[in-house]
């Protein structure tokens, strides 16, 4: 006898209309509005007049030096950003001018949002016709713990507003960590030895920090995408509330320290956090210097090998950039064919978290100590403490979520408690060759978690 399942309500998938085999037939997905596109191209817009502004200001008051590094740090993310639209939409190998154009003044996120939005009353007008060009999707999804494999068709119109919104994640990510972590650790910086608080800086300081913790959000749900990209995976807002405090508790502490640390110690500082940029954004590169693989070509069909250097250079500054800040969520492998390690890595997660826990450290006692003219009527002492602290609530945020709100924990070997009792009471891998457990016993545990 078939059995149906009926799917948990998503918001790109309809209830299971049948079941053929081992395969459930789903219904047509349906179409939302691009609110995601919306806030992306709103956060780019505001950040990026705000910044304008403060060059401005920066200019009339003969402030050199803060205008030249506001305006910085806003080309180069905006550059980025329209690279990384024209790269997912392959825009150099089609014949759109306008499109091009505005990319070229840096306008690329609006035309592309005008565009999405174009495409959503499209289908909005049609949702009852049938479109002629569709395209079958499977996807697994755990369903009462049972693994079941789902097919629905898409169609092209659909596909493209998703590509869209890739796109747009994508986006966000780049102008996050490339423009809005180093604009925000600035603006931070200037407020902090000027001992004034301009309403334009605090508008572009407010837009940098959501824009932030967006794209720290999204890079988590990136990640669990591409480490399970045969799974069709559910947010629910409870997981995505604990993602949100996790990523803005750690970005904000690491940043306040880091504001404190470089006014503390001023040029001298400089040398301490370029060598920590550089350890991050070589380590892939040794290491797949040191396993001897030749360079991916996978990556585009179209690309030459010069072509490809340069997407794996912007790959690696984007890693770099958001391993400085917090974690990325994914250990990037030049030699393997999908650039990033698919295994649940948790001995990286932690040597990340220790080192980065040591660093703030470092640099809160620095502050206690020889940054007596940094903040006058305010204790140092009881400052590192609520840093340091917020830091580890962070931590203990990130730790829940992967153990109770992870929506595929099931699929782990071994989850955070094992990794913390294995770490904690050095346990040998020989421990668990002489005892295994029965295949049964290992899924009711997995199944528990």
């Amino acid at each position: 006898m078939d059995r149906v399942y009926e799917i948990p309500e998503e918001p790109n998938v309809d209830p299971v209309s049948s079941l053929q085999g081992d395969v459930i037939r789903g219904t047509n997905p349906r179409f939302t509005f691009p609110f995601s596109i919306l806030f992306s191209t709103f956060l780019y817009c505001g950040e990026a007049a705000s910044a304008l502004y403060m060059v401005r200001i920066y200019r009339k008051n003969s402030e050199t030096y803060w205008m030249t590094y506001t305006f910085s740090f806003f080309m180069f993310s905006s550059i980025m950003v329209q690279l990384t639209l024209i790269f997912v939409h392959r825009d150099l190998a089609k014949d759109k001018p306008l499109s091009l154009f505005m990319h070229l003044i840096l306008l690329g996120p609006v035309i592309r949002c005008l565009e999405a939005m174009i495409k959503y009353l499209t289908l909005w007008k049609k949702e009852e016709q049938e479109e002629p060009y569709v395209s079958l999707t499977r996807k697994k999804m755990l369903i009462d713990g049972e693994e079941v494999l789902i097919e629905w068709e898409v169609g092209h119109s659909i596909r493209t507003l998703a590509m869209h919104r890739n796109a747009y994640k994508r986006m966000s990510q780049i102008q996050a960590f490339l423009g809005s972590v180093p604009q925000l650790t600035y603006q931070l910086y200037v407020s902090l030895i000027s001992a004034e608080v301009p309403l334009g800086r605090v508008v572009l300081m407010v837009f940098s920090l959501v824009s932030v913790t967006y794209g720290a959000t999204l890079c988590n749900m990136l990640a669990i995408q591409i480490k399970y990209d045969d799974y069709k995976i559910r947010l629910g807002p409870l997981e995505v509330l604990c993602i949100t405090i996790w990523r803005t508790l750690e970005i904000t502490s690491r940043l306040l320290i880091l504001v404190l640390f470089s006014a503390t110690l001023k040029l001298k500082a400089v040398p301490f956090l370029v060598l920590n940029f550089l350890i991050i954004l070589f380590e892939p590169w040794i290491k797949f210097w040191r396993s001897g693989a030749q360079m991916p070509n996978n990556i585009e069909k179209n690309f030459s090998r010069v072509g490809t250097l340069v997407v794996l250079i912007s790959v690696t500054i984007l890693y770099a950039g958001i391993n400085f800040s917090c974690w990325s969520a994914l250990q990037l492998r030049l030699a393997d064919r999908d650039l990033v390690d698919k295994g649940q890595n948790w001995g990286h997660m932690g040597l990340h978290y220790s080192v980065r826990l040591v660093e703030n450290v470092i640099m809160v006692l620095v502050f206690k100590f020889f940054g007596a003219k940094v903040l006058l009527n305010y204790c140092h002492s009881l400052i590192a403490l609520q840093l340091i602290i917020a830091y580890l609530i962070s931590i203990g945020f990130m730790l829940l979520f992967f153990q109770y709100l992870h929506p595929l924990r099931s699929l782990f070997t071994h989850n955070v408690v094992d990794y913390l009792h294995c770490v904690c009471c050095h346990r040998h891998p020989r421990t668990r060759v002489e005892n295994p457990e029965p295949p049964f016993e290992t899924e009711a545990r997995q199944s528990v978690v």
